[in-house]
């Protein structure tokens, strides 16, 4: 199984939730309650992830980090974007010193 399918699947699942009864899935209703809802959970996952990595425990940690993916393609989705839309961007970033990129983008 290919992380592009994968990632294919979610896109196209997440595009039929937009649609679809707050009460049928847990992505239209997410969806449904808009950006604040998506924001939240997007952190406090990103904030499970980052606790998980304190402890020894990978699985835990993969976990975590998929649910920050996850939640992160979800916002992404409801804002018009696609999987595709990041993989682009880091592969127009690839083979860039990353302290080029940085300083191109006014971060240094």
């Amino acid at each position: 199984m290919s992380t592009e399918s994968v990632l294919e699947r979610l896109a196209v699942t997440f595009e039929s939730r937009k649609a679809a009864d707050p009460k049928s899935s847990y992505v239209a209703s997410l969806m449904a309650k808009g950006d604040d809802a998506i924001l939240k959970k997007v952190g406090e996952e990103a904030i499970e992830f980052l606790l998980a990595a304190k402890n020894s425990d990978k699985q835990h940690l993969v976990a975590e980090a998929a649910d920050v993916w996850f939640h992160m393609l979800v916002l992404m989705s409801h804002k018009g974007l696609h999987p595709n839309d990041i993989l682009d961007e880091l592969s127009r970033r690839e083979g860039l010193s990353g302290l080029d990129e940085k300083a191109a983008r006014g971060d240094a």
